[in-house]
């Protein structure tokens, strides 16, 4: 028993303990939210949730517990194994109710399962490695270099554009875009990729966007008009409903409209317009407030890693979970067109809260071994570390 005691205070005394304080504010927050909206629908949404929570902190803490320089270590097989992944949806993929893409695939036990969320994880780790590789060759600056990293971006990019998922294809994007800038990535590249990215957009309108996906652009100038009935229902409903709770809101389990279910996809992309009718403003700004202070938590560990690669490993997960929240909000709020893009650790959804749970695991992997390093002597305090290196001289 004394050993677990003591294990089980390492692990605390090592763990960045608010940021697991938050993440549980999260999870908690969202199985109310998602208990709620329940009224409006004969399935089941809160059990495969309570199940991802499960899995997913135990990861979490597995993760933790795993030094992350061993993890990136193993790069080339999550390369492939992404990869894999993505490919397999071509063969085996489907489509879900709600969706407009195919990219989901069936697990056994009819569990469905959507690569691309792993395969978030998946980059952040290969792609802070290539960013430390770049560094420690002295390329990071060069073209090479630069076109190396757009490679690997490109690859999981165009895959999951081809499976209708462009959801999913921005918050890569911006994953790359933040990781490389802050990684050391001159500046003039990006202003190269913004000219480049502003010439292509009218091909990019006229060829790679169907009518559906183009009338979502346009519903958010014409919310007021002929936009209401088609393409802009959802964000109209889901404005109304976040502006119809006040300050307080109608109470948990008490509104009426979300017990209708007249807002589509209340349990998943709009589940931000629960929190507004039942829990009002008040709600809504605490929602917020949980996800701003996960994001500072994760850039102050990032800010304490030991070594680049920690740091960039942070970033990454900073970028998927800040960018997710942004655009998550400019949907629901009618600021931003909708394109599938899920709150992170409100939504429902097992594959999109493995993903995040994951990622903070990744960041405590970070915050838990900051004070060693990983030598051929095994793992050493940094203290330790230095004076067997001054022995060698």
């Amino acid at each position: 028993m004394q050993k677990i005691i003591k294990g089980l205070t390492k692990f605390f005394t090592k763990s960045d303990v608010i940021l697991w304080l938050l993440t549980i504010a999260a999870s908690v927050y969202s199985i109310l939210l998602i208990k709620s909206m329940q009224r409006s629908s004969d399935y089941s949404y809160i059990t495969p949730q309570l199940l991802a929570l499960v899995v997913g902190y135990i990861a979490a803490i597995v993760i933790t517990l795993i030094d992350y320089e061993r993890i990136a270590r193993l790069w080339p097989l999550l390369a492939a194994v992404s990869l894999g992944l993505l490919l397999l949806v071509f063969v085996i993929g489907r489509n879900v109710s709600g969706t407009d893409d195919t990219a989901w695939i069936t697990l056994p036990g009819g569990v469905s399962f959507q690569p691309s969320e792993l395969v978030k994880i998946f980059f952040i780790i290969t792609f802070a490695k290539h960013l430390q590789m770049l560094k420690d060759s002295e390329m990071l600056r060069s073209l090479i270099g630069v076109i190396s990293l757009l490679i690997h971006m490109a690859i999981p990019v165009v895959l999951i554009h081809m499976q209708g998922d462009d959801g999913t294809v921005l918050i890569f994007i911006f994953m790359f875009i933040i990781m490389a800038f802050i990684g050391g990535v001159q500046l003039r590249y990006f202003l190269i990729m913004i000219l480049l990215l502003a010439a292509g957009i009218p091909i990019f309108w006229t060829y790679f966007l169907n009518e559906e996906q183009k009338s979502r652009f346009t519903a958010v100038f014409d919310i007021d008009g002929n936009a209401l009935k088609t393409y802009g229902w959802q964000q109209y409903q889901g404005k109304v409903s976040v502006a119809s709770g006040g300050l307080s809101g109608t109470g948990l389990g008490n509104g009426p409209r979300v017990a209708s279910g007249i807002v589509p996809e209340q349990e998943n992309d709009f589940i931000y317009t629960v929190a507004g009718e039942e829990l009002g403003f008040i709600g809504c700004v605490l929602l917020l407030f949980i996800l701003l202070l996960i994001c500072i938590k994760i850039m102050m560990d990032a800010k304490s890693a030991r070594d680049y690669l920690g740091r960039m490993i942070c970033i990454g997960v900073f970028s998927m979970i800040s960018v997710q929240t942004i655009i998550n909000i400019g949907m629901v709020l009618g600021l931003l067109p909708v394109i599938g893009i899920t709150l992170p650790f409100f939504s429902s959804g097992g594959s999109s809260l493995m993903s995040v749970l994951i990622g903070i695991g990744l960041v405590q992997s970070v915050h838990y071994h900051k004070d060693t390093v990983e030598s051929p002597h095994g793992k050493l305090t940094k203290n330790r570390y230095k004076y067997l290196n001054s022995m060698q001289y």
